[in-house]
């Protein structure tokens, strides 16, 4: 298949993700640590930040919804504000040297805590998904799109794993989809994530003080 690219350029900042939150790690250690959940799961109500150096997936689907949240940049303290978020959703999805971070500040005695998690890092062992859905609020990243459909309706993208049941998303909406998708550079920030496979090789999780927000790697 022929791969096309939007006037004929890699997009940059284009909202479009990959990978389940560090958040995750810490409701589902064990089966982490072992390298693999074969299981749903779904992580929201705080912004984390994802970066890596490469996201192959196939079978992609991307449309508007609202999520409820805690954001880092808001004045308030409520925990429940509305946010707008582009939900990216893939069947299959590589993806090499992941890290993902959240940071929650402020903490009684010991003020602000990193959570910081890396997988995929070995050469020839990637972190894998299967059926993932990633609500997100910014990307940066070069992306480049095999097969692309753009201005389909959320309930008639087909090519990937649909409309997560429970989304606050309008059926009718914007769409877009494709066959495949390849993002180099990635750095994003998202708000929640469901998986239903998700393989994390090489794990290693650690907590750090202060804010220490995961960095694209530069080559």
């Amino acid at each position: 298949m022929e791969s096309q690219v939007r006037g004929g350029t890699r997009w940059k900042r284009f909202a479009v993700v990959m990978v389940p939150s560090v958040a995750a790690t810490a409701a589902v250690g064990v089966a982490l640590a072992q390298g693999a959940l074969a299981a749903s799961f779904s992580v929201s109500g705080q912004e984390f930040k994802v970066t890596a150096d490469e996201l192959v997936g196939t079978g992609f689907a991307q449309y508007g919804a609202v999520d409820t949240g805690y954001s880092m940049d808001s004045k308030s303290d409520a925990p429940n504000q509305a946010h707008a978020v582009a939900v990216s959703a893939f069947q299959d999805a590589t993806i090499t040297n992941l890290c993902q971070s959240v940071v929650t500040p402020n903490l009684p005695l010991v003020g602000t805590i990193t959570l910081t998690l890396n997988a995929g890092g070995e050469k020839g062992k990637p972190v894998t998904a299967h059926n993932i859905y990633i609500d997100v609020n910014d990307l940066d990243a070069d992306a480049e799109f095999t097969n692309i459909d753009i201005g389909v309706a959320a309930k008639d993208a087909k090519k990937g794993p649909g409309i997560h049941e429970g989304d606050k998303a309008n059926g009718n909406g914007f769409a877009q989809q494709a066959d495949k998708a390849v993002l180099t550079g990635v750095s994003q920030h998202a708000w929640a994530t469901t998986a239903g496979t998700f393989k994390l090789s090489g794990l290693k999780m650690r907590l750090s003080s202060g804010s220490n927000e995961c960095q694209v790697a530069k080559h």
